[in-house]
């Protein structure tokens, strides 16, 4: 890729940074901003998530990442790969006859939470791997109909062949059809249909357990014009349903967007988060609470005869050199051993900096940025996620978050806060920034909190309303769970204030357990969807521990053992779910004090 610099990266800012920490220290950050600027063409595709002992049995499974939130070994008597709906059909019919546990794995197996696992040893996990196939297109009707294993990046290409575009979606690629409707996965806007992508589906095809005079199996046709209730149960289904089929979706013709990123004060974002997505389609924003800076995304559609041939290939998501990768988790690991948020807050501004000055790696023509706007087909404009396009090179390139290697190792806390409510929990987050202007360089150092727009859904277990979606990443230790985290009662305030005060609702495929503690109940449809979940499923097969635990059936999900609170397992209610031997006892928050964090207590 060719990439344009601007000379006072190395000149004034960085310079001045950098040069108040030692030469060991330098060293590493600059080998940190490297990533903004060489990433690679191709690099070792991502693991698969289902390893077996012998052939498809005795198995583990995990998720991308290679941990869930509570560290634990998810296991499987054996895994299936079925390559046709017959074959699909056939193994949940000899699942269900045996009374057998099911959960439904994809691809790359994006979820942190633990949607993935079945009961104890004994279950089977079906994958979606093969299922990745285009169905049927209409271009008259503007409808495409594929397999549940399909990428978002296959579905974009597959309807950009027809000159039509999915409007909205995700960022990331990588994910399939089958994730993206289990989980609830949106893009941002509050335009038409909103930007989740299970309201643009008109069809869809599962398969789950029958009776003795089924055949033990079912498969269900499923529309809005049909059988609204299963339906709209169906369009986020948590995996609970059986395994999905086929998805239709209804697309429009193909358009072209402009945009262009615009960093400025933080001063009025609590005002400007309320009407932004109103006036742009695909608005979203980039908040440096600790710098004080925010990143607003003024993206809008034009006409398809509008000349440009952008692209959006967004530089994070793109393949990195694992030693690049090793220097950068260096860098994570000092900052938080030594305690001392100043380098973190440098190196924050380092990669911020050089993100924004390189546009993210948005292209004018598809190979370098030349400057705003950035115009370009929704296909080319909408996702992205260089690292997949890979061939297998001996782990010398990955994803950044691969686990085979020293890579990153994260939480990810990501929440929707009505609307009407945004304001005040903007201006909640400033107060805290205002007591310790460094402690939130903890979400900077991965590029800020991610704000998108959603809206309200008819999908029982979707949006309620319109709403403002906050995606917080954050340093995570890989070998030790009772570590405590730099400023981490800090982010815990956040967490609990929007949960708690602002009844924000969680995102399905993301977040730390106490995020689902008692969430099924802001949702006015759960009656609704559990009855159709006794109807399609009422032996359970397709349910584990966990998913009756977020769906309120039985059991909390909330884990409460010594240091439950440093993995958001659980909300401290006492000095011992922190880690008093470091220092970290349970104490009220700062601004929202009817939270509960581990805060760092001077002896």
């Amino acid at each position: 890729y060719h990439v344009t610099i601007d000379e006072t990266i190395s000149n004034t800012l960085m310079e001045r940074y950098a040069q108040t920490f030692s030469l060991q220290y330098k060293m590493a950050f600059w080998l940190s901003l490297i990533f903004c600027v060489f990433t690679f063409a191709s690099s070792t595709p991502p693991d698969d998530p289902v390893k077996c002992e012998s052939g498809n049995t005795i198995c583990t499974v995990t998720n991308s990442y290679g941990a869930f939130p509570d560290r634990s070994i998810c296991e499987a008597a054996k895994v299936e790969y079925p390559e046709t709906e017959a074959e699909l059909v056939s193994m949940v019919a000899a699942a269900t006859k045996a009374g057998q546990k099911m959960r439904v794995v994809t691809r790359y197996s994006h979820s942190i939470p633990k949607l993935v696992c079945t009961d104890g040893k004994d279950g089977i996990l079906i994958s979606t791997k093969f299922l990745n196939h285009v169905v049927r297109t209409d271009p008259k009707a503007e409808t495409l109909t594929v397999e549940s294993g399909v990428t978002l990046r296959q579905l974009i290409g597959e309807a950009a062949k027809l000159e039509l575009a999915l409007p909205y979606a995700p960022y990331w690629w990588g994910l399939t059809v089958g994730g993206m409707m289990g989980t609830g996965a949106h893009g941002s806007s509050l335009w038409g249909k909103g930007s989740a992508v299970h309201d643009s589906v008109t069809e869809i095809r599962i398969v789950s357990p029958g009776s003795v005079s089924d055949g033990y199996v079912k498969v269900r046709v499923l529309s809005e014009t049909m059988n609204l209730e299963e339906f709209n149960a169906a369009k986020v289904s948590l995996g609970v349903l059986g395994v999905i089929s086929q998805v239709t979706f209804k697309l429009q013709p193909m358009f072209k967007r402009s945009l262009t990123y615009v960093m400025g004060e933080d001063t009025d974002l609590g005002d400007e988060a309320v009407i932004f997505g109103e006036k742009h389609e695909f608005a979203d924003f980039l908040w440096l609470p600790s710098q004080g800076k925010v990143v607003y995304r003024i993206d809008d559609r034009v006409p398809v005869n509008v000349s440009g041939n952008g692209l959006f290939n967004y530089l994070p998501f793109r393949s990195q050199s694992i030693v690049i990768l090793a220097g950068t988790r260096y860098l994570e690991e000092s900052e938080e051993s030594s305690g001392d948020g100043n380098q973190k807050c440098v190196r924050a501004k380092g990669i911020t900096y050089v993100l924004f000055r390189l546009a993210y790696g948005v292209k004018n023509d598809g190979f370098i940025f030349t400057g705003y706007p950035v115009i370009g087909k929704q296909d080319r404009m909408m996702s992205s996620g260089g690292c997949l396009d890979s061939h297998r090179n001996g782990l010398i390139t990955a994803c950044p978050w691969d686990p085979r290697i020293k890579s990153q190792f994260f939480h990810q806390t990501t929440f929707s806060v009505p609307l009407t409510n945004v304001k005040d929990f903007i201006n909640e987050i400033k107060e805290l920034v205002k007591l310790d202007p460094k402690s939130l360089c903890v979400l900077e150092s991965s590029n800020g909190i991610l704000m998108r727009y959603v809206t309200s859904s008819p999908a029982f277990l979707g949006k309620e309303e319109k709403a403002l979606d906050f995606d917080l990443t954050y340093y995570r230790s890989k070998d030790d769970p009772l570590a405590p985290r730099l400023y981490e009662d800090y982010v815990e305030e956040i967490e609990q204030m929007a949960i708690l005060k602002y009844k924000a609702l969680p995102h399905w495929g993301k977040n730390r357990n106490l995020a689902f503690d008692g969430a099924i109940r802001k949702y006015k449809n759960a009656k609704a969807f559990l009855k159709v979940k006794e109807r399609f499923d009422p032996s359970g097969l397709f349910s584990t521990e966990w998913t009756d635990q977020i769906l309120g059936l039985e059991g909390n999900v909330t884990i409460v053992k010594q240091g439950c609170a440093l993995e958001g397992l659980c909300i401290c209610s006492e000095d011992s779910h922190c880690a008093p031997n470091k220092g970290y006892m349970c104490r009220p928050g700062k601004v929202y004090r009817e939270a509960r964090v581990c805060t760092r207590v001077s002896s």
